[in-house]
């Protein structure tokens, strides 16, 4: 999105002489190659020749207002209907030495390159839907690599590919022929290789109060001059008085009025204000030092940045992110930092929709949290929003969602409340565990395990969530008072409160200290996976007779083939399918089924 936004293009910048005594008319292409197809020119509604031409004709300068109005944006440029007019003017082809009009179009932009195209009706698609429109010809000087044979007049040809009908050009690729007319355009001195950007210059100042001031002062005879360093931060006055009428700084002469730093005289002070961007552009920089009152940054900055995570919704991806690249390199060149990008991971998150849409108080379909807080707690909504669904898509908000969500909270306190009224726990002894214990402590570390991954790489925070619910499912349906039992419990709950912290903070504060614990939940470390609990005595094989399900039998998680098939044929109901038939074959596939095969 970034590279789009910034839409960088190389290409070559050249002239068309103009006929009468216009000055030259300077256009910027990324494709020389279909010069010879030009077959009109088009201006911005903005261009000097199109307001010259405004002046002398009404019927012209209806037409420029109404291109004025035309939407900047690259979807609405692409779909809106082509609209111009001839100036009555002739541009003369630099190669040909032809003569062809010159129009003004909605879909010129003076923001870009130098406000004109020379239009390729035959190889760009709204050049072709404006020469479609208004009659225009459309000349083939491109034609498929591969020879294909296509109709210019029924559709466009966008793609590269070996020039025609361009004179000595005639048979070059797009690179060839780039670099041909290039070199012919500085050699003549009529144009010259360039680069050039759909980005524009970033207006920073704002008219308005709340913001950073602009340390300048106005002199008339000095001009505008800087704010000496002593004098800074220029102080936001607070004693204002809204009016609604622009910026209460205006009526404010204790901050206008101002001596200038050069002469003396009475000068002005500015009173726009920094946009916001500006702050947000190296703020997280500056938490690191915010008490040094000398320097922007200092040695602490170094140490903590970059930004290990950044998580925002898309609309920042091209304003904020962008901009604070943009800061972060002017730092890095002022010697403020070594550190050249702010960011070093991405997460862009979803919209929060209800009813399908984006929630928004002029729908009048937004959901008071408060409201929410006050019934079901904090942990609820948070736990809900997180489960709900993968932080990068949409979440559809659901009231039925809440309430399980909170239900799942209920059973989980229950679980623990359940597991401490039981008594004091003894010291987990894993050499002593037997097959069930093991299988509930397996399934603690490998929920860790999902879970570390799910949070710390993944960002998957609903499948984070919907592990823990099976490990808690698992700890409820596991019957075991002994000793040993409570222990592997008392462990696999200790893990899903620390686990489920993150996410549901307040009621995992609570049972935290409810399992026996002093140490505050926020300063214990995050459960780490005990890889022995992991290794499996036991595995559980399906067994098929002629690839039907005809049994399950557990067999040691070492053993061998020939052990495997002769427990999968012993089995008693897999024996009901066999009976006295003849086994002509037997698969077996380690850790996961046999097939008999009669």
């Amino acid at each position: 999105m970034q590279r789009n936004w910034i839409g960088r293009s190389e290409g070559v910048e050249l002239t068309f002489d103009l006929a009468g005594d216009n000055d030259p008319l300077t256009v910027f292409t990324t494709r020389p190659d279909t010069l010879f197809g030009v077959t009109y020119m088009a201006v911005a509604a903005e261009h000097p020749l199109a307001e010259k031409a405004a002046a002398d004709d009404p019927a012209v300068a209806a037409v420029i207002e109404e291109c004025k109005k035309t939407d900047a944006a690259e979807a609405t440029l692409e779909t809106m209907e082509k609209k111009g007019m001839p100036l009555g003017i002739s541009a003369i082809h630099p190669l040909t030495g032809e003569e062809v009009p010159l129009w003004v179009a909605n879909f010129v932009l003076m923001s870009y390159g130098t406000g004109a195209v020379m239009a390729v009706p035959g190889h760009d698609e709204r050049d072709w839907e404006f020469a479609k429109t208004h009659g225009l010809p459309i000349k083939q000087v491109i034609t498929p690599e591969d020879g294909t044979e296509i109709d210019i007049d029924a559709a466009v040809f966008i793609d590269r590919g070996v020039t025609v009908n361009s004179g000595e050009y005639d048979g070059l690729n797009f690179e060839d022929a780039f670099n041909a007319i290039a070199d012919w355009f500085e050699k003549t001195k009529r144009g010259r290789r360039t680069i050039n950007y759909r980005l524009r210059d970033w207006g920073v100042s704002r008219q308005r109060y709340w913001g950073t001031p602009i340390p300048i002062i106005y002199c008339d005879d000095c001009d505008a001059v800087p704010v000496p360093e002593d004098q800074l931060p220029v102080i936001l006055p607070e004693d204002v008085e809204f009016t609604g009428h622009g910026s209460p700084l205006h009526d404010i002469p204790e901050f206008i009025n101002a001596a200038c730093p050069k002469c003396g005289k009475d000068a002005r002070r500015e009173t726009d204000t920094f946009d916001t961007f500006v702050e947000s552009s190296w703020y997280f920089a500056r938490y690191a030092c915010p008490d040094n009152d000398s320097v922007m940054l200092d040695e602490r900055a170094a140490y903590w940045t970059p930004v290990d995570q950044y998580t925002g919704g898309i609309e920042h991806a091209i304003l904020h992110l962008l901009y604070s690249r943009f800061f972060q390199r002017v730092m890095r060149d002022e010697g403020l930092t070594d550190v050249s990008e702010p960011f070093t991971n991405l997460l862009t998150q979803g919209m929060v929709l209800k009813d399908g849409a984006k929630m928004s108080k002029n729908k009048g379909n937004t959901v008071d949290p408060q409201e929410l807080i006050g019934k079901y707690g904090a942990d609820t909504v948070r736990l809900f929003m997180m489960f709900a669904a993968p932080p990068e898509q949409a979440l559809e908000w659901s009231d039925d969602g809440v309430q399980g969500s909170f239900r799942f909270l209920k059973r989980f306190w229950n679980a623990v409340q359940t597991h401490v009224d039981g008594g004091a726990v003894g010291e987990l002894n894993i050499e002593a565990l037997n097959a069930s214990q093991k299988k509930l402590r397996r399934k603690t570390h490998q929920t860790i395990a999902k879970i570390s991954d799910d949070l710390g790489r993944r960002y998957t925070f609903n499948t984070a969530v919907a592990a823990s619910m099976e490990l808690i499912n698992a700890i409820t349906r596991f019957e075991d008072d002994s000793d040993a039992g409570r222990a592997v419990a008392h462990e696999a709950l200790e893990a899903v409160v620390l686990m489920l912290s993150p996410i549901a903070p307040h009621i995992c504060h609570e049972l935290w200290a409810a399992l026996g614990h002093k140490t505050a939940l926020i300063d214990v470390p995050w459960p780490q996976v005990d890889e022995n609990a992991l290794e499996v005595d036991e595995v559980e094989i399906v067994v098929q007779v002629n690839g039907k399900v005809r049994g399950r039998i557990s067999v040691a998680a070492d053993a061998d083939n020939d052990s495997i098939a002769a427990l999968a044929l012993a089995d008693g109901n897999v024996q009901r399918f066999v009976a006295d038939q003849e086994v002509r074959k037997t698969i077996v596939v380690p850790g996961r089924l046999v097939n008999i095969v009669v």
